[in-house]
């Protein structure tokens, strides 16, 4: 029983801590930035797939950004993501068993 309580107070606190770590808003979501647009899905796509290439350029100059902060919302998100994927994921199933 008191393992249980131990349990359940150690999730209760990495629970309170990670939620800290969730982002807050964007509000430049649907604001066009400094090209008068706004990025959408393909744009997403496109800076997924260059994201590991800019984060690597990003340590060595400081104004370089990985996400576009004046997107869409969720079709962005889902491009920028499957972008990401295309990268980084779809390695398992060519993995040798």
């Amino acid at each position: 029983m008191k393992t249980h309580f131990t349990w359940f107070l150690l999730a209760l606190l990495m629970l309170s801590l990670l939620s800290g770590c969730a982002p807050g808003p964007n509000p430049a979501s649907g604001t066009a930035g400094e090209h008068r647009s706004v990025a959408g899905f393909w744009l997403g796509v496109w800076q997924g797939l260059i994201a590991p290439l800019v984060f690597v350029a990003s340590l060595f100059k400081g104004n370089l950004g990985i996400y576009e902060v004046h997107n869409n919302g969720s079709w962005y998100n889902l491009g920028y993501l499957f972008g990401l994927t295309c990268i980084f994921g779809g390695k398992g199933a060519s993995r040798k068993k």
